[in-house]
């Protein structure tokens, strides 16, 4: 391998998202990347034919995929550099109407899908003396309605990898977490099937909170490939580990994050309908 070319693994490459960017801006500045994701054929036509990149089937909710493509990449014979959990998946939907075995799946995939990820890579990532970067979200530091499952799913891949950070430290492996703005990506797709139950307590704002399930209530979203551009160096620069924030909007929820709670909680509920049901249910 070239100088200072080394080898990453990236989850959740599916075509259009996050993954699919960072995989392929490391693989055009020379670096091998292994492109995963839980259906191969869903990845990004520029990464299937790209000659840095090797595609990866591996379901992180599933230990038995997760260690196949461990062994994999062993077998490749390059090493591991450096690991993105970037594989998630979204739910917006009020608290009292959340479907708990959904969301039960949302955790496998975003939490525990993270760290069976980081425990079947590790031996590569101690013996490369390499790198875990987790993507989170600025989501993960502020209560916005609608969205608490997803949001406290990245609360705890936050912790999670704060708590790495510290217990890999002494192994010679440094751990990045990704603070995620306002990123345009498919992400919301799905939210076009976004329906209330039928006794839900929401259902006079529901056009409101559908409007947010299909992103179109959400902060203009920045490209997702100057979105990776800015996050290359985290993954392959020398040395750093810690929060970094990226994204439009990452800076100033940072700082909105410190407000005293109850005007966090004023600034957060603003446009969410919250009002127009106080007053539906005031009637």
């Amino acid at each position: 391998m070239a100088a200072n070319k080394k080898t990453i693994l990236v989850t959740g490459c599916s075509t259009g998202g996050i993954g699919a960017a960072i995989a392929y801006a490391l693989a055009n500045q020379g670096h091998t990347v292994f492109a995963t994701a839980r259906d191969t054929s869903r990845l990004a036509p520029e990464l299937s034919s790209h000659t840095n990149v090797t595609a990866l089937q591996l379901d992180v909710t599933s230990a038995e995929s997760v260690a196949e493509a461990a062994k994999a990449v062993t077998a490749a014979g390059k090493g591991l550099h450096a690991l993105v959990n970037n594989a998630g998946v979204g739910y917006t939907m009020p608290l009292l109407d959340v479907d708990i075995d959904r969301a039960i799946g949302l955790y496998d995939t975003n939490v525990w899908g993270t760290l069976r990820t980081v425990q079947a890579f590790s031996d590569l990532l101690v013996a490369s003396r390499g790198r875990v970067v987790n993507i989170s979200t600025v989501g993960a530091v502020v209560n916005t309605p609608w969205i608490g499952i997803y949001n406290s799913s990245k609360a705890a891949v936050t912790s999670l990898s704060d708590n790495l950070r510290i217990e890999l430290a002494p192994l010679g492996v440094s751990v990045v977490t990704v603070m995620v703005g306002s990123i345009t990506t498919p992400f919301f797709a799905n939210g076009a099937s976004f329906e209330l139950p039928p006794k839900s307590r929401y259902m006079a704002i529901k056009e409101t909170i559908g409007r947010w399930a299909r992103g179109e209530a959400r902060p203009q979203g920045g490209p997702v490939d100057k979105f990776a551009e800015s996050v290359v160096y985290e993954i392959v620069g020398e040395g750093r580990s810690g929060q970094v924030w990226r994204g439009p909007y990452a800076g100033s929820i940072k700082v909105a994050s410190k407000l005293p709670t109850s005007l966090l909680d004023r600034m957060m509920a603003t446009g969410q309908g919250l009002d127009e049901l106080a007053k539906s249910l005031a009637k």
